[in-house]
């Protein structure tokens, strides 16, 4: 319990003291995204009896061979439009999958309980509905603790894996009653303020309140892309998924990931500290490098799109250092 008080004292301290963006904090232009007609790539599958909502853009124009498709799996209390910024910048070169994970963003509640495993089974199932065998994927925060999970128990099907601020290793020492009774009341108050969401986006202060313990600086977010960020605001997933990234531990199983791992993270990342950037690393082995944007949040993919796709770019391309040539990278380190 004393190291929980450090914890959230210091994460106080780091979203009080901020020096102000630089200007290559949220360089993503929405004029990639908001022509792009999503409803037409979304589509709804049925897993395990529930309706799943799934993101495909299909094979690129002049694609060549049946490389893998590139993978997004969204984090908790979030939806597949995190990812706006990345899904357009890949598109064209890519064949680019997302879903809103069951209890979020248009999926339904699913059948059994939430969990880590029966989310990853969930993503499996998507990719085998779609016919798609081998995926790079790619999650932030809970995503990325779904992602390491399916690399784990559906290991052919994943090529390359980035775990973005991913959960799943301090995250299980939180003081479990006290948080799930916050994020009980949280859930309540925030289907209460459903209505209030336009006005909170539109105005930079406000925004900044609401979302300041997931993005280092809200207010230098468009309104366009916040409000879509917060279509899975107090969805009926929100405490469930909580309880499940809690109650999960694999630490053990992580060195059987022998696939190439890219970790990305946020220095100033308020939920998921830094540290674990270094843990997961040490865990999996000498196939895992670590990359750490500075004065970046929880979303760095969001917060530093340009940094996060072009280090991407080359991770994809299988360079042995991705991150050469990439500006603003604060450390880089191979475990």
């Amino acid at each position: 319990m004393a190291t929980a008080r450090v914890r959230l004292a210091g994460a106080f301290r780091t979203a009080l003291l901020r020096a102000g963006a630089d200007p290559t904090y949220a360089d993503g232009d929405d004029a990639t995204w908001v022509g792009v007609d999503w409803r037409s790539l979304q589509r709804t599958l049925e897993i395990d009896g529930r309706q799943v909502n799934v993101l495909d853009t299909g094979p690129p124009a002049g694609a060549r061979g049946p490389g893998p498709a590139l993978l997004f799996i969204h984090g908790w209390s979030s939806n597949w439009q995190i990812f706006l910024l990345n899904i357009a910048a890949f598109m064209d070169t890519h064949r680019v999958l997302s879903l809103d994970l069951p209890g979020f963003g248009a999926s339904a509640m699913p059948a059994e309980p939430i969990s880590i495993r029966r989310y990853a089974r969930t993503v499996d199932a998507v990719c085998d509905a779609l016919g798609v065998e081998r995926v790079v994927a790619v999650g932030n925060s809970m995503g990325g603790f779904i992602g390491a999970e399916l690399a784990l128990s559906f290991g052919t099907r994943v090529d390359r894996l980035v775990l973005i601020s991913a959960a799943g290793l301090s995250t299980g020492a939180l003081p479990r009653r006290p948080i799930l009774t916050a994020a009980q009341l949280v859930g309540t108050g925030s289907r209460r303020a459903m209505f209030l969401q336009s006005p909170v986006v539109r105005r930079p202060r406000l925004r900044r309140a609401a979302m300041q313990w997931v993005v280092r600086y809200p207010e230098k977010l468009s309104v366009p892309l916040s409000e879509e960020l917060v279509l899975s605001f107090a969805k009926p997933g929100f405490v469930d998924a909580l309880r499940a990234i809690m109650d999960y531990d694999y630490r053990d199983r992580l060195p059987e990931i022998e696939i190439p791992v890219l970790i990305v993270w946020g220095r100033q990342d308020l939920l998921v500290p830094v540290s674990d950037a270094d843990a997961y690393a040490a865990l999996i082995g000498p196939n895992a490098r670590v990359v750490v944007f500075e004065d970046t949040g929880h979303v760095p993919m969001l917060e530093r799109p340009s940094r996060f796709n072009e280090l991407l770019r080359g991770f994809l391309a299988g360079e042995d250092a991705p991150e050469a040539g990439v500006p603003g990278i604060a450390r880089a380190t191979a475990s």
